[in-house]
Formats: structure tokens, C-alpha cells, sequence
């Protein structure tokens, strides 16, 4: 049996200089039982997540067909961009101050969960994003008990939030 290659990313940006990680699944695939988020990063980069700002200076790290057609603001947040037009996200600084932002993804949960779709595995921290991910349920609840089926106008600010967690709020 031929033994596979280790295959080491080193991301060089803005906010990381010589971060290592193994690929150690399939991009896209072999998720953790139970995560099955309704969206792959470049179809949340394509309909407007986090105003634009998110991915603008990290694209080397990641497959380049992510970025064809992606809603991107290198200059500054805008909130236009997101699929809902409205503002769901929260500065950086408040997530660092809640304890939100592990080590390894300085940006937060979407870059955690980019490179756990392009295969890097970190078992506790992946097991702590998860499980942030599935809290994030409560906000469909609302959409459905408050919102007619396909009522884009009904909470716009809930749904531009589950999209920035790849919950396709489009369809509820």
C-alpha cells in the first residue's frame, strides 16, 4: 500500500506569518459526524458574507475557483455585499474579548471552518467550533416560527447571520 504524502500549508499574511497546518482529510469531505454545514466556503464568499472584508488578503491559502465571482471589499467592510445587504457581523475585537478566537484561526470561526473543508483536522478545536456551529439553530428556529416559508425580507439580519455560519437561510 503506498503510503500518502503529508501535505503542509504555510500561510504567509496579514495577520500570520509562517503558520504551518497539515491536510489530513479530503477537501470537502470526511466531516465530523453531525456537521453538515448547507454551504461550502465559496458559496458563502459568492452570495456576501462578513461585508467583503474577510478573505482579502489569505487567497494564496485557498483554491483560487473560491475567489471567481466572490463579493470581496479589500478596502473596508461593506455591508452591501452580504446577500442580505444588511451588517450581522460583530468586530474582531468583540470576539477576542468573549474568548471566541482560538490561536491557530485569528479571524474566527469562517477561517476555522475554511481550512477544516480544505482538510486540516485539530480534534478539540474543531470539536468547539462544531459545536458553535450547531448553536446557531436557535436562529432558525426564529426564522420559522416568525417568518413565512421564502420571506427573504423577515429577518434579515438573522439570516445574513446564519449565512456567515453556512446555514442556507435562503431556503427556509
Amino acid at each position: 500500500m503506498a503510503r500518502r504524502e503529508r501535505k503542509i500549508v504555510v500561510v504567509n499574511d496579514r495577520i500570520q506569518k509562517n503558520y504551518r497546518y497539515e491536510i489530513a482529510a479530503p477537501v470537502g469531505r470526511n466531516f465530523a459526524p453531525g456537521f453538515r454545514p448547507q454551504l461550502t466556503p465559496k458559496e458563502m464568499l459568492q452570495l456576501g458574507v462578513f461585508g467583503g472584508k474577510y478573505m482579502t488578503d489569505c487567497r494564496d491559502e485557498f483554491p483560487d475557483d473560491w475567489f471567481k465571482n466572490a463579493k470581496l471589499s479589500p478596502d473596508k467592510h461593506d455591508a452591501k455585499l452580504n446577500f442580505f445587504g444588511v451588517d450581522a457581523s460583530q468586530p474582531l475585537s468583540v470576539w477576542r474579548d468573549k474568548g471566541w478566537i482560538y490561536p491557530d484561526d485569528p479571524r474566527g470561526w469562517f477561517q476555522w471552518y475554511c481550512r477544516y473543508y480544505v482538510g486540516r483536522r485539530l480534534d478539540e478545536e474543531d470539536q468547539r467550533q462544531i459545536k458553535r456551529w450547531r448553536a446557531m439553530t436557535r436562529h432558525i428556529a426564529q426564522i420559522k416560527l416568525n417568518c413565512k416559508k421564502g420571506d427573504l425580507n423577515c429577518r434579515k439580519k438573522q439570516r445574513q447571520a446564519l449565512l456567515h455560519w453556512a446555514y442556507d437561510s435562503r431556503k427556509m
